[in-house]
């Protein structure tokens, strides 16, 4: 199994996993000053995991991280130490991202909080710009049934159904097309 890069920036590729895992397996034998430090580096991988998926919600960092550990702590004993400690950690924090952004709704992300409007500097407004035009000119390599089926739902924040309403075809094809359409997104970023 691949160590999550994510959590493997320190010290090398593997540098977080080989400080973690002996303090988690020592942490999971009752040594309790193994447990704290592991717990504290496991803080600071997912406060820079959050924080790269989350840029424009930073106030939910920190939450997110002690959802995390939590959880951690709650399922200590589902860890196989076959296994990379930061995959298992990995797959807990995205549980607990997809968590938050079901309990937000899709529709929060497009609003403002009105008391941050007058704290954004002039220079995020021309990368913003700068990245809608990019976003536009890759939403533009794409059929046209993907395209429209990614900006229904990523960019207007429309449901599944409420795409499939709208254009006329049925809930799994938008799913197709959104996944398809993603996919190849992804693909044109990386060439």
């Amino acid at each position: 199994m691949a160590l999550p890069s994510e959590l493997t920036q320190e010290s090398g590729p593997h540098g977080t996993e080989i400080r973690l895992k002996p303090l988690w397996l020592a942490a999971q034998s009752g040594d309790e000053q193994a447990y704290a430090e592991s717990l504290l580096l496991m803080a600071g991988q997912l406060r820079g995991y959050f924080r790269r998926r989350m840029p424009f919600f930073t106030n939910d960092v920190e939450d997110l991280v002690q959802e995390t550990l939590l959880a951690v702590h709650l399922q200590r004993e589902t860890y196989d130490s076959n296994y990379p400690v930061t995959a298992w950690l990995l797959a807990i924090a995205r549980h607990k991202l997809v968590d938050l952004w079901r309990r937000r709704g899709r529709r929060e992300s497009l609003h403002d909080d009105v008391d941050d409007l007058d704290a954004l500097p002039v220079a995020e407004e021309q990368a913003d710009a700068h990245a809608a035009r990019d976003l536009s000119l890759l939403l533009q390599a794409l059929p046209s049934p993907q395209r429209q089926a990614i900006e229904l739902t990523k960019l207007e924040g429309l449901s599944i159904a409420e795409a499939s309403t709208r254009t006329g075809l049925s809930e799994s094809s938008i799913k197709v097309l959104v996944h398809r359409g993603l996919k190849r997104l992804s693909e044109l970023v990386k060439e």
